[in-house]
C-alpha cells in the first residue's frame, strides 16, 4: 500500500512541476527563409547566444522550441548564406520569419538539407545529402548535370552500368531503392535508356538518400530510400529558368497567383532526333529518338494553419525505326493538406498516385505486333508530427496502397491476343517513431513500423511440385483476399557526441520488400518486368546493422567519416539459369530464393568551404548469395558486388568569372558468368559455362572535366546567365558497356566481343536565369 502511495505521489509531483515549469517558459516558432526567393531552408542552425542551445529547421524550414521567460539573441546560419541575429523578447509565444541573404554574387537557389554539423549530430545513419549548388558544379554527361548520377557517386552507391541511371546501394539490386518524387513513387526513373533521369535539376529543391536506415514513415525497399522534393515556395515575382544544351533544353516558369497561391512549371525536351533528320543514310532519318517531361505544381494557404499543395509530373520517352519501336513513362501526382493543430501537434495528409506504361511494337514482313504493359498505384498516407520542447519528437502515421500490374498484354494480327493475368495487392502500414536526447552528449532514436501486404483477386494461383512443374490452379474473385503477409520492422539508432566536433554512431534496421523486378544477367531485354509477392514468393526480408565515427576539422570545414554495416538478407531473390522472363505466365516457377549477405566500409572527406571544395570518398565491400538451386549451392557473388570503389569530385573557383570543376571514379568490375569451354556434336559446337558470377568485366575508370563562365558576376540586371563546358570521358577509356561470345562459323574457335558507348564525349549548355 505504501508503494503504490509513493508511486501516485511521485507521478503528481512529476505533473505539478511540469505544469508549473511550463507556465516559466514560452514557445518560439517559425520558419527560415532565402531572402531573393522566399525558398525554405531545411537544416538551417538556429543558435541561443545566452544559453549556446541549438536547434535545426525541419525539411520544410521550420523551426520550434521553448525557452524560459526573458531576453535573447538567436543566431541562425545556413551554408552559403549571410548569418543573421534576431533578437527576442520572450514574454508570451511568438512567430518569425527570418530571411537569409546569399553570399554569392549570383543570384542562384542554393539549397541543402545539411547544417553545418548535421554530420555529427544527426541520428540517421548512412544519410547523404547533395546541394543543388553542388550538383550543379559537376561535370555532367552531354551537359546536362543530373540528380542520380550525382548520387551515384556518394560512397556505397554503384552505377548498374555505363550511363545508366540504375544504381545499388551496398550491394543491393537497383528495385531494392524506393525513389520518391514529392512522396510518390518512380518505378523507372531514367530517360534515353538511363544517360538521363527524371529529375530536372531546375525544379528539384532538396534530395536526402537513406542507405537502409529508412525514415519509418516510408518502408517497402530493402535497401535504401532516394527522397526528391520539388520547389516549394516560389518567388515574389515571376522568374524563368533555363538552359539549352547539344542535346537537349529546359525551362521552368515560376510565379504567384495572389497573396495566398504560388506556381510552378517546368519541361525538357530532347532533340536527338533532329540531328538524325540530317542523316544520310535512309535507315537513320526514320528513326524516332527523344524524350519529354513536364512538372506542375500550385501552393495554395488556405488560412494560417491549412496548406494544400498539388504537384504532377508526366514524362515519355519513344524510341523507334521502320521496322520497330518501344516508349515508356511515368506519371506522378499527389495532392497533400497540411494542417497545424497547435503549436505542438502538425498533420500531412496526401493522395499520391503513380503510373509506369512501357508499349513496344514491330512490323517484320508485315506482320504487326504490340505489347503493352502497366503499373498503377493509389495511395493514401496520414502523416502526424509532435514534439515537445526537443524531448519528444514523435512521428506517427500510416499508409495504404493499391497495386495494380498489367504483367503484359500481346496483340498480333496473325496470333490474336495473349495477356497475363493482371495482379493487384494491398500494401498497408501502421507506424510510430521518437527522437530525444537523454543527454547533453546523448540521443537517441526508436521506432516500430507494422506493414501488411495482402494479395487481392482477382486472380490464378499455380500450385508447383518440387521440379517447378505446374500441378493444379485455384482461380480468386474479384475483391477476393487469398493471401496475406505481416511483418514488424524495428529501426533504432543512438549518437554519442564525443566533443563538439565528433561523434560515433550506431544502428539497426529491419526492412521488408514484397514487389520486386525480374531481371537476371541472361535477359537483354530493356523492358520492366514487375512481380508481386504471393503464395508461392515469400516477401524478401534484411537485417542491417551499421556503425561509423564522424569527425569535423577546421570550425566544420572539413567532414570526414568512417561507416561500416552488415547485411543479412532473407527470402532474396535470383532466377534459374536460362530463366524465361517476358510473358511468362510461370514466372514464379523461374524464381529461386535464397540468403545473403552483404558487408563493408564506407570512407567519406568532405571540404565544404573555400574556393577549392569538393570530396573524396572509398568504399571497400562485399555482396554475396546463396541459393541451393543455384551455383549448385555455392555461395556466389552478387551481380552488384564491387570490391573496390573511389569517387573523386574536385571543384576550384579561379575567379569571379570562372569555376573548373572534375570528376575521377574507379571500380572494380561486376562479376559476370562467362563461357569455360565448349564441346561439339556433328560439327555444332555449343558453349560450357562456369559457375555462377565466377569471372568479372574490367575494371571501370573514368575522368571528366568542366569548366563554367560566368561574364558578369556582378551584374545588378534580373538577366543572368552562365557558360558551362565539359568533358565526359576526357582520356577516353573504352569501358566495357557489354561483352558477348561468338564463333567462327568455319571452325567453330570462340571469340568475345567488348562494346562501349563513350568515347571521349565533349558538350556545352547555355544557362539563363530572369
Amino acid at each position: 500500500m505504501l508503494s503504490k502511495t509513493l508511486i501516485v505521489f511521485s507521478f503528481f509531483s512529476f505533473f505539478v512541476c511540469s505544469v508549473y515549469a511550463q507556465r516559466q517558459t514560452v514557445t518560439v516558432e517559425g520558419i527560415v527563409l532565402e531572402k531573393s526567393t522566399k525558398i525554405p531552408l531545411p537544416g538551417a542552425t538556429l543558435l541561443i547566444e545566452e544559453t549556446r542551445k541549438g536547434y535545426v529547421s525541419d525539411e520544410s524550414g521550420r523551426f520550434k522550441f521553448s525557452i524560459e521567460k526573458g531576453n535573447y539573441t538567436l543566431l541562425t546560419s545556413f551554408v552559403g548564406y549571410q548569418s543573421a541575429r534576431t533578437k527576442l523578447s520572450a514574454s508570451n509565444n511568438q512567430k518569425l520569419e527570418i530571411v537569409l541573404a546569399d553570399n554569392t554574387a549570383l543570384e542562384e537557389v542554393v539549397v541543402t538539407a545539411r547544417a553545418k554539423d548535421a554530420n555529427i549530430t544527426n541520428l540517421s545513419m548512412g544519410v547523404e545529402r547533395l546541394s543543388m549548388n553542388e550538383i550543379k558544379k559537376m561535370p555532367a554527361l552531354m551537359g546536362e548535370v543530373d540528380v542520380i548520377k550525382a548520387v551515384q557517386l556518394l560512397p556505397g552507391v554503384q552505377s548498374t552500368s555505363e550511363g545508366s541511371s540504375g544504381f545499388s546501394v551496398r550491394g543491393g539490386s537497383p528495385d531494392q531503392n524506393l525513389i520518391l518524387l514529392d512522396n510518390t513513387t518512380i518505378y523507372n526513373a531514367s530517360h534515353l535508356m538511363g544517360f538521363f533521369s527524371v529529375f530536372n535539376n531546375d525544379v528539384v529543391s532538396d534530395l536526402e538518400l537513406y542507405k537502409g536506415d529508412i525514415p519509418l514513415k516510408h518502408g517497402g525497399r530493402l535497401s535504401s530510400l532516394l527522397d526528391v522534393k520539388t520547389i516549394d515556395d516560389m518567388p515574389e515575382k515571376f522568374s524563368a529558368t533555363g538552359g539549352i544544351g547539344l542535346i537537349l533544353s529546359r525551362l521552368v516558369l515560376q510565379g504567384k497567383a495572389g497573396n495566398k497561391t504560388s506556381w510552378m512549371v517546368g519541361g525538357r525536351r530532347s532533340y536527338a532526333d533532329l540531328f538524325l533528320k540530317l542523316s544520310s543514310d535512309e535507315d537513320m532519318k526514320g528513326m524516332t529518338l527523344y524524350f519529354y517531361d513536364l512538372n506542375a505544381k500550385m501552393t495554395h494557404r488556405i488560412s494560417p494553419r491549412d496548406n494544400i499543395s498539388l504537384n504532377m509530373y508526366y514524362g515519355q520517352d519513344n524510341f523507334g525505326t521502320k521496322l520497330s519501336g518501344f516508349k515508356y513513362g511515368n506519371m506522378a501526382g499527389s495532392l497533400s493538406w497540411s494542417h497545424s493543430y497547435s503549436e505542438s501537434l502538425y498533420s500531412r495528409i496526401g493522395l499520391n498516385i503513380s503510373n509506369y506504361d512501357y508499349f513496344l511494337t514491330s512490323d517484320v514482313e508485315g506482320a504487326k505486333m504490340t505489347w503493352e504493359s502497366t503499373i498503377n498505384d493509389i495511395m493514401l498516407r496520414a502523416d502526424y508530427t509532435y514534439n515537445n520542447d526537443g524531448f519528444l519528437n514523435l512521428s506517427f502515421g500510416g499508409t495504404s496502397t493499391l497495386h495494380s500490374f498489367t504483367p503484359g498484354t500481346v496483340k498480333s494480327e496473325d496470333y490474336g491476343q495473349f495477356k497475363i493475368d493482371n495482379s493487384y495487392a494491398l500494401e498497408s502500414a501502421l507506424y510510430a517513431s521518437n527522437e530525444q536526447s537523454l543527454t547533453d552528449k546523448l540521443s537517441v532514436k526508436y521506432g516500430l513500423r507494422w506493414s501488411v501486404f495482402q494479395n487481392v483477386g482477382k486472380g490464378t494461383v499455380f500450385t508447383y511440385d518440387n521440379n517447378y512443374e505446374q500441378t493444379d490452379s485455384t482461380f480468386y474473385k474479384s475483391g477476393k483476399i487469398y493471401n496475406t503477409y505481416h511483418s514488424l520492422e524495428p529501426r533504432v539508432g543512438v549518437v554519442y557526441k564525443l566533443t563538439d566536433y565528433s561523434s560515433v554512431k550506431a544502428s539497426y534496421a529491419h526492412n521488408t520488400q514484397y514487389i520486386q523486378l525480374a531481371n537476371s544477367s541472361s535477359s537483354s531485354s530493356p523492358l520492366d518486368v514487375w512481380f508481386l509477392s504471393g503464395p508461392n514468393i515469400k516477401p524478401q526480408k534484411v537485417d542491417m546493422f551499421s556503425a561509423g565515427y564522424f569527425h569535423n576539422l577546421d570550425n566544420n570545414t572539413y567532414e570526414t567519416s568512417v561507416e561500416l554495416y552488415y547485411k543479412s538478407l532473407s527470402n532474396v531473390i535470383d532466377f534459374a539459369d536460362h530463366a524465361d522472363l517476358i510473358l511468362n505466365k510461370h514466372l514464379e516457377a523461374e524464381v529461386r530464393t535464397g540468403k545473403g549477405k552483404a558487408y563493408g566500409a564506407e570512407f567519406m572527406v568532405r571540404k565544404n568551404k573555400g574556393r577549392l571544395n569538393g570530396f573524396v570518398n572509398y568504399t571497400l565491400s562485399r555482396a554475396e548469395r546463396t541459393i541451393a538451386e543455384i551455383n549448385k549451392g555455392k555461395t556466389y557473388l552478387s551481380p552488384y558486388d564491387k570490391t573496390n570503389s573511389v569517387n573523386i569530385v574536385l571543384n576550384y573557383e579561379l575567379s569571379r568569372k570562372v569555376t573548373l570543376s572534375g570528376l575521377w571514379v574507379y571500380a572494380t568490375g561486376t562479376p559476370t558468368t562467362f563461357p569455360s569451354g565448349r564441346f561439339g556434336i556433328d560439327g555444332e559446337y555449343f558453349p560450357v559455362y562456369s559457375g555462377r558470377n565466377e569471372y568479372r568485366k574490367p575494371d571501370y575508370h573514368r575522368l571528366d572535366l568542366s569548366c563554367t563562365y560566368v561574364p558578369n558576376p556582378d551584374s545588378k540586371k534580373k538577366w543572368k546567365s552562365e557558360w558551362s563546358f565539359s568533358i565526359y570521358n576526357a582520356y577516353g577509356r573504352k569501358n566495357p558497356y557489354m561483352i558477348t561470345f561468338d564463333q567462327e562459323a568455319d571452325t567453330g574457335i570462340p571469340y568475345a566481343e567488348s562494346v562501349y558507348l563513350f568515347n571521349l564525349v565533349p558538350s556545352i549548355t547555355y544557362n539563363f536565369k530572369f
